[in-house]
């Protein structure tokens, strides 16, 4: 059984612990910021006691939305399988909502497990779902142009 008392020891010594949010879905949910201004999601599932989950949503703001749908469709298509393999070689779990390949809102996820969790894993886990979150923000830049980075409801929580 994973400890939340250990798991909330590490966030806290590396300065990362925001905040804990009550959540009748987890036996323990925490956010954290990595890095400053960017808020991540720690969860324990209820019935998943040797597992947690780091994770983020991201919703994509309305200006850069706008220049999404305004561009040409071979880019667009282009923009989203460019997204998916990205992600796919950090080997995160995704989730894309991008109907007619205008990317409204994309969440990042990892699971860890009791039998390979280290302090050293769990950050460098919060580091690498991070990096794909930051992978999205750069590739939607790359493509449509700089606007300001995307609204995150809840400050960044996937879970509203």
């Amino acid at each position: 059984m994973i400890e939340e008392k250990k798991i909330r020891e590490w966030v806290v010594a590396e300065g990362f612990f925001k905040e804990q949010v009550p959540d009748d879905t987890a036996n323990f949910h925490f956010l954290v910021n990595y890095p400053d201004d960017h808020v991540l999601d720690l969860i324990q599932p209820k019935h998943k006691d040797d597992m947690i989950l780091i994770g983020c949503a991201s919703e994509i703001a309305p200006e850069q939305s706008a220049l999404i749908k305004n561009a040409p469709d071979k880019k667009k298509e282009k923009f989203i399988w460019d997204i998916r393999f990205a992600l796919n070689q950090f080997l995160l779990d995704f989730e894309l909502e991008h109907p007619e390949n205008v990317l409204q809102r994309f969440v990042i996820s990892e699971e860890m497990y009791e039998d390979g969790l280290t302090k050293h894993s769990l950050i460098m886990t919060i580091k690498k779902v991070f990096k794909g979150k930051l992978q999205c923000i750069w590739l939607t830049g790359k493509y449509f142009g700089e606007v300001e980075e995307g609204t995150q409801a809840n400050d960044n929580s996937m879970f509203v």
